[in-house]
């Protein structure tokens, strides 16, 4: 295992060296782990790798009880996607997953131990008032009660402000694109939604196709320009493109896809650094339109600089020099490119002096 990884990512680049670590490092890597909220899914790693039975005790010991926070979580999540299901039934339509529920529900690979705190729906945009009507009947109430926040989203952004029920609290994201309205980028997200496939056992239930499953992630990691879980949003990347990857046709058809959905760049960096950090098995060179969607020399070392370092894991034995810089940085970009220059001045103006405190 090399000593310039954090032991971490050395791990989830090769799942099998963890039979040759010891207490010390198993220490690090659980602590480090738990900061990317892949406790759960390293567990699961270690069984898929057949290394669970000969682990350390005390590392058994705590993968129970990460056995345990799991099958609690996956029974939650589909317990609130049954409570979903007919409300937008009543409307005649079917619920469409995003992210972590529908990697649970569809069984695919990034969905063993991964944790979420909200669901993430899909639904058309000319349905969005008829949906929001829905569930606010069925319980869910948004719970951002600034003014400006509800304009914020229902104007600018590709979501409804957040949803919680109030009796259960649980927090559901309705979606009815994947990028902000005002950014440069303009996916189509009737091509979404045509695209969706049914989840086998639940015929109500509908996931993105792989390939815009797959840009839907990379848009999510790369466009947002926030990084508290990127490396579990890397890693979620690194299983759909090992697991899908392995279909034919399915490199030259997630390249065209980008292509047709404006999201080239976003897939040219998932694509660079899930095989630059994780040895995701990428193609080379990058199939079709992707070869040209990549910024210049200057840009592209610039962007490596950046995204290296935010991507490390955090935690303990995980601090890359310049890191709060990195996130600043990209934190600026994401805001960049999420609404024109005149409209960010004036929304961060207003973050800045005129809400109110949460």
């Amino acid at each position: 295992m090399s000593r310039d990884l954090p032991v971490l990512l050395a791990v989830l680049r090769a799942p099998a060296s963890m039979a040759g670590l010891g207490l010390a490092q198993w220490e690090l890597l659980l602590r480090q782990a738990e900061r990317c909220d892949m406790g759960a899914s390293l567990m699961f790693l270690a069984q898929e790798q057949g290394l669970a039975a000969g682990l350390p005790a005390p590392v058994r010991e705590q993968f129970e009880w990460l056995k345990v926070r799991a099958s609690r979580h996956r029974q939650a999540v589909e317990w609130e996607v049954r409570q979903l299901e007919p409300v937008l039934a009543t409307l005649g339509l079917p619920l469409v997953l995003l992210k972590g529920a529908a990697y649970a529900l569809a069984g695919l690979p990034p969905a063993p131990g991964r944790l979420f705190s909200d669901i993430d729906i899909l639904v058309p945009f000319e349905q969005l008032g008829r949906v929001e009507a829905a569930l606010m009947l069925d319980g869910w109430v948004s719970n951002l009660p600034d003014p400006y926040d509800q304009r914020y989203y229902r104007e600018w952004m590709h979501e409804l402000p957040p949803m919680q029920h109030a009796r259960r609290q649980s927090v559901l994201d309705v979606h009815h694109t994947i990028l902000p309205r005002t950014a440069s980028a303009k996916p189509d997200p009737a091509k979404l939604w045509q695209a969706a496939q049914p989840v086998a056992g639940h015929p109500a239930l509908r996931v993105l196709a792989p390939a815009d499953m797959v840009l839907h992630s990379a848009v999510h990691l790369f466009h947002e320009g926030e990084f508290d879980h990127g490396m579990r949003g890397l890693f979620d990347l690194h299983r759909l493109l090992v697991h899908f990857g392995a279909e034919p046709g399915f490199w030259d058809a997630l390249s065209l896809r980008a292509h047709q959905m404006d999201v080239g760049r976003s897939l040219f960096y998932a694509l660079r650094y899930t095989a630059r950090l994780l040895g995701t098995p990428v193609p080379s060179p990058m199939p079709g339109p992707l070869a040209a969607a990549g910024p210049g020399a200057v840009q592209l070392a610039l962007m490596d600089w950046l995204f290296v370092r935010v991507l490390r894991p955090l935690g303990p034995g995980c601090d890359a020099s310049f890191g709060a810089v990195a996130r600043l940085v990209l934190y600026l970009r994401g805001n960049w490119l999420r609404m024109p220059p005149l409209m960010l001045a004036r929304h961060l103006l207003h973050k800045a002096l005129l809400s109110k405190p949460s």
